[in-house]
């Protein structure tokens, strides 16, 4: 029996935002003032979201099972701990780039922002799928599915709307066909519509036109089929 992934869709989201990003610093020209304003902008968002996603585990996934299980808590608040050290030097590299003069000292700490994110990416890769395997079966010793669902509902319901608009936008870009129309059944479901109609809209914006018509075609089955 397959049981639910807490931190699947999200994680899925982080990943496509990782590998996204990890391609536009390869591409980009650090010499070049619009493609350096460019990255250095995706790279400062990649540093706030992982920063907000750690917290948000740690007051509302990681706390349901502190007591049961401390030392696997502490474990993975010290990995947090670690991956916001990163996401430091990240920040300290950028603002270095900012006040870089030349074009040497930009293609150097160009350069460095580069491998600095390689190790960002690395760890956060590691420390996510650890979480999947590990978290979730300590989660899954002491809650149903259900209860589980519960919280996913409680963590969206947290987060404020201009940020869940941007975590939303990556989860489209890694998310399956079939996964996507499943978020998009639930939330037609379970909430207003304007929330289901933006979701939508959003969708047509990030997904390749074929995988959209295949999206749209699911849903309007489904409906006909209710």
């Amino acid at each position: 029996m397959n049981r639910y992934n807490i931190f699947g869709e999200i994680h899925k989201g982080l990943r496509a935002l990782l590998y996204e990003t990890a391609l536009l610093l390869q591409q980009t020209d650090f010499t070049n003032t619009e493609e350096a304003e460019n990255a250095l902008e995706r790279v400062a968002l990649v540093a706030d979201l992982f920063d907000k996603h750690a917290h948000t585990e740690d007051t509302m996934i990681f706390n349901t099972i502190e007591q049961a299980e401390p030392s696997l808590v502490t474990a993975f608040e010290k990995e947090h701990e670690e991956d916001h050290a990163l996401g430091q030097q990240l920040r300290g590299l950028l603002t270095a780039f900012v006040h870089s003069v030349s074009s040497a000292d930009k293609h150097a700490v160009g350069a460095a922002i580069s491998q600095s994110f390689v190790h960002f990416m690395i760890f956060n890769l590691q420390h996510m799928a650890k979480e999947e395997d590990i978290i979730n079966k300590a989660l899954w010793k002491h809650y149903t599915d259900i209860e589980l669902h519960g919280m996913t509902q409680k963590i969206v319901a947290s987060i404020p709307p201009q940020k869940m608009a941007v975590y939303s936008r990556w989860m489209m870009r890694g998310l399956s066909n079939n996964e996507i129309t499943g978020w998009l059944k639930e939330v037609k479901n379970n909430a207003p519509d304007f929330v289901f109609q933006s979701l939508m809209q959003l969708a047509g914006q990030e997904l390749h036109p074929q995988r959209w018509q295949t999206v749209q075609e699911t849903i309007t089955e489904g409906a006909m089929l209710a």
